[in-house]
């Protein structure tokens, strides 16, 4: 079953029920995001915010995956249960929504879905709207299992240059791939991880929603190796990466990972190598 899912498909699954909603939107605005809608909910809808609460403390880098004992805990606390059927949206369109599906696929959740288009879509279809969240209802007793390779950090990603079945896509735009622009994190270096290939998401982008899976396919084949074994998606700070990584899952791509310290920990490294 297709991880994308319309308004529609979402009211349908209001229907049946053990539905939960998970509004993921972040607050830095992502290029070619849409306008953001900060005031309107669907209906149903409880916070997921991996920007400062489902992500690692302790970590000197934005959103990185937290521990499996945090995420589990975390996700109790918002109501989420084992066989809860998930969707995740943002408030901009399919933007910030891609990493959350990734995280929870991480955590071993198989029924996680993305809103493809989010908020704006709902909206598009002039479907109800609030103006807050749900509370949990209850305490879940989600209790997943982190699988690592879902996330992989910087020395995997090192160890895996030279490696011809392990292809590198970075996300960002051409010209921060060829360092023609600066990085708009202060002391970051510019350029690309060697022997890394540039996807970016925009690319991807119909709009607020995913481009089909026509389009997706015709473009990723210009890029991504598919007789890799692996493909590693890099961004800025791996929210982009997982739009990237998203766009090929649909197109049959597998052993999908995210670098999750992405170019701001790659950049802030001078130890690490870099390609211009």
């Amino acid at each position: 079953m297709s991880p994308l899912v319309s308004p529609k498909d979402v009211v349908e699954l209001q229907k049946i029920g053990n539905l939960i909603l998970l509004d993921a939107s972040i607050e830095f605005k992502i290029p070619a995001e849409t306008e953001k809608d900060t005031s309107n909910f669907i209906p149903g809808t409880v916070r997921f915010d991996y920007d400062s609460v489902f992500c690692d403390p302790d970590s000197s880098l934005p959103h990185m995956m937290p521990s499996e004992e945090r995420f589990n805990q975390l996700a109790q606390d918002i109501g989420l249960n084992h066989d809860s059927t998930i969707v995740v949206y943002d408030n901009s369109g399919t933007f910030a929504s891609p990493r959350a599906w990734w995280m929870l696929r991480a955590m071993g959740h198989e029924h996680v879905f993305v809103l493809n288009g989010g908020l704006t879509e709902w909206k598009n279809q002039q479907l109800p709207t609030t103006n807050h969240y749900d509370e949990p209802k209850g305490k879940g007793n989600f209790a997943g299992k982190l699988d690592p390779s879902f996330f992989v950090d910087a020395e995997y990603v090192l160890q895996n240059i030279q490696n011809e079945h392990s292809q590198t896509v970075d996300a960002r735009s051409l010209e921060r791939f060829k360092a023609k622009v600066p990085e708009p994190r202060q002391g970051i270096r510019s350029g690309h991880i060697p022997q890394s290939v540039c996807q970016p998401f925009v690319q991807l982008m119909d709009g607020h929603k995913l481009k089909t899976i026509p389009e997706l396919t015709a473009l990723l084949s210009q890029t991504m190796q598919k007789n890799c074994q692996e493909h590693i998606f890099s961004c800025g700070s791996g929210v982009t990466a997982a739009i990237v990584l998203l766009a090929s899952y649909l197109c049959g791509y597998t052993n999908l990972r995210i670098y999750d310290g992405s170019w701001t920990e790659w950049g802030a490294n001078t130890k690490l190598p870099v390609e211009v």
